[in-house]
């Protein structure tokens, strides 16, 4: 049966979870995301799952974090100021290892901001917007078809390193209307969480140390009895003072990252190998100047090619790096939604060997193609 129809950024974003397994919802509505609880709220009971609207945003992920420990996979979503208030809790998600994800709809800000006009101002965010050293995987589409398929990539992520996963669209691709043919769900290729298997009388160990970097998960209401806290603790979940333990703990939370880093990453490149001039850009404003690098390459000028990191985070070092070192480029340039965070990184890994001129662009509106072309053309 054909699923091609209209949709928009955030309806995909619901369809891929539903599709992906997701069978708990909870939420509190926040534009620009608040199509994706709507949606949730009419389909979810549909496909015998669980959706509830809570009282604010720091209930609906603990009641997430709740949902996923009793074996299922499980989403919230809101916007930045909805992030901020749920910062405490992923932050409980990642030091209990729960497998979440999480979909922060960008608007402009700080506070309540630009509600309902688009941004990519929660980059550094979703990267340090808890405390603690703690792992981190980020993803952000930059097309409608990306909206769907990076969303069922987010719960593979989640389920297989036993963790939170963000999801960084904006409100520009949220609200896009795009006509697409979605596939059958029976066709997508899903990752299942590693289950706890403890013999007869063997006590189960959440936070196992000798089962690799990611623990087998166990779960409530299903035979497992077991404790979980935000504090450091030992492999049973009880707390712990042992300083030995919270070293080899902490340092195996952060290795399901740091040692997987290459299955995690996932890059869009246009136009690499012509190009003099590295464009360095996410999301939709990654996208722009991919139509940018065609604009200017029909007009005669091939100088403009893009990496796209889909993956943000753990950013693709090695790669940049590469492209960087490789010698093709006299220049780097980052256009982003935002008063300056992509280029922080980028600035990090160029370490000084290319100039870097900068687009950044706060005023409600997204970058488009005309605007980089215009830019290159003042700076390079």
């Amino acid at each position: 049966m054909s699923r091609q129809q209209v949709y928009n950024g955030n309806e995909l974003i619901s369809l891929a979870a539903l599709d992906a397994g997701c069978r708990f919802y909870a939420g509190y509505p926040i534009t620009p995301s608040s199509e994706i609880m709507e949606v949730m709220s009419k389909r979810m009971p549909k496909v015998g799952g669980g959706f509830i609207q809570m009282e604010d945003e720091i209930a609906s992920i603990g009641a997430a974090i709740g949902a996923a420990w009793t074996g299922v996979k499980s989403m919230t979503a809101s916007s930045g100021p909805g992030i901020s208030l749920k910062a405490e809790h992923i932050g409980f998600a990642c030091i209990t290892e729960t497998p979440l994800v999480i979909v922060n709809v960008m608007r402009g800000g700080p506070s309540t901001g630009f509600p309902t006009a688009t941004s990519q101002s929660d980059l550094m965010q979703a990267r340090w917007g808890t405390h603690g050293d703690h792992p981190v995987i980020a993803l952000v589409p930059g097309t409608a078809t990306e909206m769907y398929y990076e969303t069922v990539r987010a719960f593979n992520l989640a389920e297989q390193y036993r963790t939170p996963v963000m999801i960084l669209a904006d409100e520009m691709l949220g609200h896009l209307n795009t006509m697409l043919d979605l596939p059958d769900p029976a066709t997508l290729d899903l990752v299942e969480r590693k289950l706890a298997d403890p013999k007869p009388g063997e006590k189960y160990r959440p936070f196992a140390m000798d089962q690799g970097d990611v623990p087998p998960m166990g779960a409530y209401f299903r035979g497992y009895r077991f404790h979980l806290t935000g504090l450091n603790s030992n492999e049973y979940g009880y707390p712990t003072i042992d300083p030995a333990m919270i070293q080899a703990q902490q340092e195996r939370m952060m290795n399901k990252v740091a040692n997987h880093t290459e299955e995690m990453l996932k890059n869009d490149a246009f136009n690499l190998e012509k190009a003099d001039i590295l464009t360095v850009a996410v999301g939709s404003t990654g996208s722009a100047a991919k139509q940018a690098s065609k604009d200017m390459t029909a007009d005669g000028n091939d100088k403009l090619g893009v990496f796209r990191p889909i993956t943000l985070w753990p950013f693709p070092e090695k790669e940049l790096d590469a492209l960087i070192a490789s010698g093709r480029y006299k220049g780097l340039f980052v256009p982003e939604a935002n008063l300056g965070q992509l280029v922080l990184e980028v600035e990090r890994i160029n370490r000084g060997r290319l100039p870097i001129q900068t687009l950044q662009k706060v005023n409600g509106f997204p970058v488009t193609p005309d605007d980089i072309v215009k830019r290159v053309k003042e700076v390079f």
